[in-house]
C-alpha cells in the first residue's frame, strides 16, 4: 500500500541556531520512498546523514533570524510483514542476537532497573514471549489515562506507572521499560501514523520476538498496519522530530497520513496478527 506523508514546520528564530531534523521516512525492507522532497525557506545550506544502523535520517543546518518554514512531503510504498503470534517463539537471553542487547539496557526514559518488581508480579508469571508483550499493552491501555498536554520532555516510563497519565511517546516508554524489565528487547519507533486523531507524529514500541522486531502500540489509537517509519531508538532522546540549538520557536505543525491510492481497508482493518515493518 501507498502513503502520502508529510508535515509542514515554521518556526520563528531570533539568533542563528542550529536545526537537526529527523522527519524522512526511513528505508527497511517494508518501506520506501518512491519519492520525496523537503523544501526549507528561505534556503539555507545543509548537511545529511542516514545512520547505517537504525537508518534514521538527519538534515542539519544553521538557520538565520527568520520566519523558517520546512515543508517534507513522500510517497512511500508500505508493506508490513503479518505473521501469527502464536508461531513466534520466545527467545531467552542467551539466545538473543548480539545487536538487540543494548535494548535490553535501562535508558534516560525507560528506566527498567526501577520497574522490576511492578513487571514480574503483573507478567512474570505469563506465557513467554508475544503473550506478554500483548499483556503489557492491555495493562497500559487498561490503568494509563490517555491525556494530551498532561505530560512534558521530562516525563519518563516510572513517571508514567505513578502518575498512570500519559501522551503516545509515554505509553510506548513504559512499554520498552516493561519489555525490557522481563528480558524482551524493546525499542521506540516515531513515524506518521494514518488515522490518528488529531494527526500529529506518533510514537510505538516495538520488542524483539522470535528472530525479528515486531511493532506495538498500547494507546490503541491507530493500527500498526498504518504507521510508516521514521526514527527508531533506545526511547524519544534519539528520534526527536527536531533538535534545535538556539531561540526558536515553534509557530506552526501540521503532520499528516494519507492512503495514496484512495483505499485505507488494509490500514484501518483491526489485526491480533503480529506485524512488522523494521
Amino acid at each position: 500500500m501507498r502513503y502520502q506523508v508529510g508535515c509542514i514546520l515554521e518556526y520563528q528564530v531570533s539568533t542563528p541556531s542550529t536545526f537537526i531534523m529527523n522527519i524522512g521516512v526511513a528505508r527497511t525492507r517494508h518501506q520506501s520512498a518512491e519519492w520525496e522532497d523537503l523544501r526549507i525557506t528561505p534556503e539555507v545550506q545543509r548537511d545529511f546523514h542516514e545512520d547505517p544502523a537504525t537508518g534514521n535520517r538527519y538534515h542539519r543546518f544553521v538557520a538565520p533570524v527568520c520566519h523558517l518554514s520546512l515543508r517534507y512531503t513522500a510517497l512511500v510504498e508500505h508493506a508490513p510483514d503479518v505473521q501469527d503470534p502464536a508461531a513466534i517463539p520466545a527467545v531467552p537471553p542467551e539466545r538473543l542476537p548480539l545487536e538487540t542487547l543494548p535494548y535490553l539496557l535501562p535508558s534516560r526514559y525507560c528506566q527498567s532497573d526501577h520497574l522490576m518488581r511492578l513487571a514480574h508480579r503483573e507478567f512474570g508469571g505469563i506465557s513467554p514471549g508475544y503473550p506478554q508483550v500483548q499483556a503489557i499493552c492491555e495493562w497500559i491501555a487498561a490503568n494509563v489515562d490517555y491525556l494530551a498536554g498532561s505530560t512534558g520532555s521530562l516525563t519518563s516510563a516510572f513517571d508514567t506507572a505513578t502518575q498512570r497519565v500519559g501522551v503516545c511517546r509515554d505509553f510506548a516508554h513504559l512499554g520498552i521499560a516493561f519489555c525490557r524489565a522481563i528480558n524482551i528487547p524493546a525499542r521506540f519507533v516515531s513515524g506518521y501514523a494514518h488515522n490518528l486523531r488529531p494527526p500529529d507524529f506518533h510514537a510505538m514500541f516495538e520488542a524483539w520476538l522470535g528472530d525479528r522486531w515486531y511493532l506495538f502500540d498500547p494507546t490503541r489509537q491507530v493500527s500498526p498496519m498504518g504507521m510508516v517509519r521514521i526514527g527508531t531508538g533506545r526511547d524519544a532522546a534519539d528520534v526527536s522530530f527536531a533538535l534545535i540549538i538556539g531561540p526558536a520557536v515553534m509557530t506552526y505543525m501540521q503532520v499528516y497520513a494519507e492512503p495514496a491510492d484512495g483505499d485505507a481497508v488494509e490500514a484501518e482493518r483491526p489485526t491480533n496478527l503480529a506485524i512488522t515493518t523494521a
